[in-house]
């Protein structure tokens, strides 16, 4: 900042703005820029669950449950998909705003809903993904639906919310590019309690009710992997494991989760390997 002084003669001060503690893009954009010329590749899965104003799942009969889980994921009809003119609205919405959004579904919680941004190269992840989330929350609020991407929005025998994060180098994306990614499986089992820290915002204190073993999730207590397994840790997906190369499935990340930390702990861990 330049001031002048009555004299005339010109003051100089240098202001220095410390980084906000939530700003995780600084940190996750050197591990990016050191890890460029591995050329990494990230898709999250984005689910989120819609909310009518009092706070229930929006669909859900007010003085009751809905039936059993089951019937609801990639559902149809109105009676199995609420709200769908919301998701494809966000979805169109995205597209326009020239965000990578690959697709959408409904989930298996009633109510519950996802869309995929990617593939994605570098710190572009965390950036779309968080435009996406902010441009859902405008959408939903044009329809008087709110949005949470808390990781267990009910309690009980019911499907939390994640951001499963599908990862994957150059060398993975090659032919036998497996033998890398089983590299990366190995380096990421080192440093599980690291990643779990860093997939909620609450270190996580969030996610341990969401990561219990059940409902398509591993334990939070332990790393896991394995092909087609939607219980593991790390899901290697079936025509992965059959052509050899291609990507791993990190299932942790809680819905909620901020993608420039998600993005960050991989790539420190698998291609920094710090």
């Amino acid at each position: 900042m330049i001031i002048q002084n009555g004299d005339n003669s010109i003051r100089f001060y240098q202001f220095f703005v410390p980084i906000p503690a939530t700003n995780h893009r600084n940190s996750c954009n050197q591990a990016m820029t050191a890890a460029a010329d591995q050329h990494p590749w990230f898709g999250i899965e984005q689910e989120y669950t819609l909310l009518d104003m009092e706070g229930r799942p929006f669909g859900w009969p007010k003085n009751g449950y809905p039936g059993p889980q089951g019937p609801y994921y990639c559902g149809v009809g109105a009676n199995k998909a609420y709200a769908r003119e919301i998701v494809e609205a966000h979805y169109r919405a995205c597209l326009y705003a020239g965000i990578n959004v690959a697709g959408t579904n409904s989930e298996v919680l009633p109510g519950q809903w996802e869309y995929q941004v990617g593939p994605c190269e570098g710190i572009s992840i965390g950036d779309q993904l968080w435009a996406s989330r902010y441009i859902l929350h405008r959408i939903a609020e044009e329809f008087g639906v709110c949005v949470t991407y808390d990781p267990k929005p009910v309690a009980g025998d019911w499907n939390g919310s994640g951001a499963h994060c599908n990862f994957s180098t150059k060398a993975m994306r090659e032919e036998n590019g497996i033998i890398h990614i089983e590299q990366a499986i190995d380096k990421l089992s080192k440093q599980h309690l690291r990643h779990i820290k860093a997939y909620d915002p609450r270190g996580g204190k969030d996610n341990e009710r969401r990561l219990t073993g059940a409902h398509e999730t591993s334990s939070i207590h332990d790393f896991s992997a394995g092909v087609a397994n939607r219980g593991c840790s790390i899901r290697i997906p079936r025509q992965v494991a059959d052509d050899k190369r291609g990507y791993l499935e990190d299932r942790r990340p809680s819905a909620n989760a901020d993608p420039y930390s998600v993005a960050e702990a991989i790539i420190r861990t698998v291609c920094l390997n710090e």
